[in-house]
């Protein structure tokens, strides 16, 4: 229903005077201003953790996140009278960030660096983190898989016809990307920034532009980890939406520096991970754990779109200096 997880409000003190559908959300003006609500089905641990990096955030300068609330009896996550449990959190007004927009997108990488610069924590016990290293051995591995398996198939489907004929240079860059990082001193490198905090969805949609500036939303994915991860995600996102523009690319990573400086291993570390075919992976994947007879069209044209870019990525590769 429209107005399901409206009533946990009450367990806040507040009341809805509008109500607007979100992303997988409601969106209430109340009496103290706009807050959203979403379920949660992850652990009240994971989320009070989550909350306590924004608190962290906002007390040290940047304030734009969208703060988890904590309801009357002191919880992040309220039951509703469906039994469904339910997080409220602050929101924020604005448009997510315009992709063909260049104002848009050097703005969105200024107030990145200003987020990354407050989002330095010192690691407890049971704080989420990744590891680059094992995460790209392990998609090397279901690449192998995927194309041992679809080079055999005798009867393909036009999608397994252009994985069969693409998978191999993916697959080389993939394993590439890894040697090199593994001659990197990445280890080094990640415990150098082991108090880093990662928003870890930096992408677009999570970038919002309100009347105070621009914001971040839905820290869901937060971890341990070089930022150069969100930086990576964000560029990657922006990029694949211009055909690589080396020059783009330049001015993005400048705009970043000027508020927040990478240091000569972040900027290795920051090639390293835009060297790696993560949206052809991603396509790869998605098909390896869906494996049916039929294959819609906007994935055919999805393989067929990262095919096509694979120019001029490794021409913005090759600039990338």
């Amino acid at each position: 229903m429209y107005d399901r997880g409206l009533g946990v409000l009450e367990q806040y003190g507040l009341t809805a005077e509008t109500v607007l559908r979100g992303r997988g959300a409601l969106i209430c003006q109340t009496e103290e201003g706009w807050k959203s609500i979403r379920e949660y089905w992850g652990s009240p641990g994971r989320m009070e953790q989550q909350r306590k990096v924004q608190k962290h955030c906002q007390e040290a300068g940047f304030l734009l996140v969208d703060q988890v609330l904590e309801n009357r009896e002191g919880q992040v996550v309220t039951t509703g009278e469906d039994g469904i449990p339910y997080v409220v959190k602050e929101w924020f007004q604005g448009n997510e960030c315009n992709t063909r927009s260049r104002e848009d997108i050097l703005k969105s990488l200024e107030a990145m660096a200003q987020l990354h610069t407050v989002m330095q924590m010192e690691r407890e016990d049971g704080m989420p983190g990744t590891n680059l290293l094992e995460e790209c051995r392990k998609h090397n591995r279901e690449l192998r898989k995927t194309r041992k398996f679809v080079q055999k198939k005798k009867m393909k489907n036009p999608f397994e016809e252009l994985l069969a004929a693409s998978i191999t240079p993916f697959l080389e860059a993939g394993e590439m990307m890894v040697r090199e990082l593994e001659n990197s001193g990445y280890e080094h490198f990640r415990e150098e920034h082991s108090q880093a905090v990662c928003h870890g969805d930096c992408n677009q949609h999570n970038i919002i532009f309100s009347r105070e500036g621009a914001g971040f939303m839905n820290f869901e994915h937060w971890h341990y980890e070089p930022q150069t991860e969100d930086l990576c995600l964000f560029m990657r996102k922006i990029l694949e939406k211009n055909n690589w523009d080396p020059a783009l690319g330049r001015q993005m990573v400048e705009q970043y520096s000027r508020k927040r400086p990478l240091s000569d291993g972040e900027f290795r570390n920051l090639k390293l991970r835009l060297s790696y075919p993560w949206r052809y992976w991603k396509l790869v994947n998605y098909y390896a754990a869906n494996q049916k007879v039929w294959i819609s069209r906007k994935n055919i044209e999805k393989i067929e779109q990262a095919t096509a870019l694979w120019k001029p990525w490794q021409h913005f590769l090759r600039s990338f200096s």
